[in-house]
């Protein structure tokens, strides 16, 4: 079924009848068909975009480790559940201002993604914080339909 959009027209008392034009209709996505590389490509950099940034919540402490298990390995969570810690234990002991602000407010400002095998993608981000820009290494792999980061470096 096609939907109909019209045309702005330059004329300010509205749309003739006349300017309107088909736009097509994409088919429904249908369960087990392959996703094209394109469609690959922009979900893993939204999955290694919203990564990071819950990632970078939880250093901060702003976020529960836990709301991140089903997208990390163990392995990788549980080296970043002992850094999250470290933070708190080192903002504790000191009375640094920059080292109360280390994680605040920060914001993902890129991202990039590279296929290294089938299934198998490598992406880096650029995150700005209050108090610095720092760059995360995510390696992520795709088993059971189900992409997973295999590997997590923040900088």
């Amino acid at each position: 079924m096609n939907a109909v959009t019209p045309i702005r027209s330059a004329r300010a008392n509205g749309v003739p009848a006349a300017a309107v034009r088909p736009v097509p209709s994409r088919p429904a996505a249908t369960p087990g068909r392959q996703l094209r590389a394109a469609d690959e490509n922009s979900e893993v950099l939204a999955i290694t975009r919203s990564t990071v940034q819950a990632a970078m919540e939880v250093l901060a402490g702003i976020r529960p480790i836990h709301q991140l298990a089903r997208r990390l390995d163990p392995r990788c969570l549980a080296v970043l559940q002992h850094r999250a810690m470290l933070i708190r234990r080192e903002q504790a002991r000191s009375s640094s201002p920059a080292l109360a602000r280390l994680h605040r407010n920060s914001m993902v400002r890129s991202v990039r993604a590279c296929a290294v095998a089938p299934g198998i993608y490598e992406a880096s981000a650029v995150v700005v914080d209050d108090v610095r820009a720092r760059a995360v290494a995510v390696r992520l792999e795709q088993g059971n339909q189900v992409w997973r980061v295999t590997e997590f470096v923040v900088g």
